[in-house]
């Protein structure tokens, strides 16, 4: 599946920890606070678990979009945007 995941993460520790995950488990960063990702329901779920482990309740926001197969076509890039490449087989 294709997701899109954003944060708002006041500290700068668990901001870049936060970050780290997201590349661990294959999201390109796209802007600063914003990665898009192709990752299967199992890791998802996994990712979400670690993400919440890390995260402070109550300053942290942090967003998961869930992008459907109809939709990605759709997208609109402008400037230096790129289309992120669809991995194949990533082993975590």
């Amino acid at each position: 599946m294709f997701i899109l995941v954003t944060y708002d993460i006041p500290d700068n520790k668990r901001r870049q920890k936060v970050a780290k995950l997201l590349l661990d488990y294959g999201g390109q960063r796209v802007q600063k606070s914003v990665f898009e990702c192709y990752i299967t329901a199992r890791n998802l779920e996994q990712l979400q678990v670690r993400v919440k482990r890390i995260h402070n309740e109550e300053e942290d926001s942090i967003r998961f979009y869930f992008l459907c197969d109809n939709c990605l076509p759709k997208m609109v890039l402008v400037g230096i945007a790129q289309p992120i490449d669809e991995p194949g087989l990533r082993i975590i």
